[in-house]
């Protein structure tokens, strides 16, 4: 059995954001886990599989959804300043750890594509309040085939400052690339929260500056993760998360590269590859959180976060 409750909150700009949580009811939460979702897409209907499978295998599951996505405000498929969205995940989501009935948890980041990048900049943020994260297909790098030309890009990034929600990147449309099955190609596209337009001008170019920055920086990722890719990725590039698995600092990390699988994983999949998935997840999780050693750090790391901002 699992519980579902949606909401909102403001954040510091004053726009409201949906955020959801799925937990189990049979048992005290093993750990919490929050999502990252990709670009265009929203939580609680297209991770609402993933997160309820989530839930049934013993995690509190918390989402939201960006400004501009989803439920929430702005917008729509509109990225002013990729900074002000990590910001707003990153209060929202600390917020939930430092409750009461949450010290002591450990504290699991998932992200898929764009939501990958959101998670590794998090966990820039802030290296030593998450426990570890999963790394769906991230956004380190965008694959050739969806990246505009460079001549193009130059113009674009010039346009820019007249007219940024301007729906003009050229580009194929990603769901014909990114999902497997058809039938749940056409769920997508029938989900009026999933947005389905050009990528916009400055959208476009904030998600070019996220990816160039991570792909430098690949060495700074501190935390365990795991991270995991189809070799048929067409939408972000898997040679880049098989770097990050090589130059990372984590002295946990783990890579998983799935022959004949596409972008989307958790839910674009076959239901036998999805298998295949989700059983690496959810190991990797249980394994996290059933070590002793790895509770007890957890619970010493966190034993006192929050409390200095009250002085």
């Amino acid at each position: 059995m699992v519980m579902y409750e949606e909401n909102f909150v403001l954040n510091s700009r004053g726009m409201k954001l949906f955020t959801c949580v799925w937990k189990p009811v049979e048992q005290e939460p093993k750990a919490l886990l929050f999502l990252c979702h990709g670009y265009a897409a929203e939580t609680s209907i297209t991770m609402n599989s993933t997160a309820t499978r989530l839930a049934k295998a013993g995690f509190a599951v918390y989402g939201m959804d960006y400004e501009g996505h989803g439920k929430s405000e702005g917008l729509s498929g509109y990225i002013s300043n990729f900074d002000d969205l990590v910001d707003d995940v990153s209060i929202h989501y600390s917020t939930i750890c430092e409750k009461e009935e949450n010290k002591g948890k450990m504290r699991f980041l998932l992200g898929e594509s764009m939501g990958g990048a959101v998670v590794l900049l998090l966990a820039r943020k802030k290296p030593d309040f998450w426990d570890g994260a999963v790394l769906v297909a991230p956004m380190c790098k965008l694959a050739e085939e969806v990246k505009p030309h460079p001549v193009v890009i130059s113009i674009l990034i010039k346009l820019c400052s007249f007219i940024p929600t301007w729906k003009i990147v050229p580009g194929s449309d990603i769901l014909d690339i990114a999902i497997k099955e058809p039938h749940i190609r056409t769920q997508v596209r029938e989900n009026e929260f999933c947005y389905k337009g050009r990528p916009r001008l400055n959208t476009a170019y904030q998600l070019l500056l996220v990816s160039l920055d991570l792909e430098k920086n690949l060495q700074e990722v501190s935390i365990p993760f795991i991270v995991l890719h189809g070799e048929d990725d067409k939408v972000t590039d898997k040679s880049v998360s098989k770097m990050l698995y090589e130059v990372a600092s984590s002295s946990d990390k783990t890579v998983k590269l799935y022959p004949n699988m596409w972008h989307a994983l958790l839910y674009g999949e076959t239901p036998e590859n999805s298998e295949i998935v989700f059983t690496d997840v959810i190991k990797w999780l249980v394994d996290r959180t059933s070590e002793s050693n790895g509770r007890l750090e957890s619970e010493l790391k966190h034993k006192h976060d929050g409390v200095l901002k009250h002085k």
